[in-house]
């Protein structure tokens, strides 16, 4: 079993900077991919990023591309989710989850966080 846990949410203004954590443990964790997925309110859940288990290949969504970073420190198995520039309609609840690939599609992943808050308002 694989236990993902999200943190770094909160609420900042637009043209702000925030980053997301995702703490993973549970065996072979760094042999994972990980993907970060978000849903706002009244839509559908929408992929964002993902990184392959290795980090040296990533793959994000057109709307976040050029503002979003993901990465991984496999010593720490933790990913992260560095935000820049945010929008308004980046708001939404972030998921973390651990994957076969770096897929785009939210079938590919097997264990989910719970998520964590982000908003962003003046």
């Amino acid at each position: 079993q694989v236990q993902v846990i999200e943190s770094g949410g909160g609420l900042v203004q637009p043209g702000g900077s925030l980053s997301l954590s995702c703490a993973a443990s549970g065996r072979a964790v760094s042999t994972y991919a990980m993907g970060w997925f978000r849903q706002a309110p009244g839509k559908a859940r929408e992929f964002v990023a993902a990184i392959n288990w290795s980090g040296d290949i990533t793959n994000y969504a057109d709307s976040v591309r050029g503002r979003f970073t993901i990465s991984r420190d496999n010593a720490k198995s933790t990913v992260y989710l560095r935000m820049n520039s945010l929008k308004p309609e980046d708001t939404a609840i972030y998921y973390c989850a651990t994957g076969r690939g770096p897929s785009i599609q939210g079938a590919s992943y097997d264990f989910w966080g719970q998520g964590t808050q982000v908003t962003v308002s003046s």
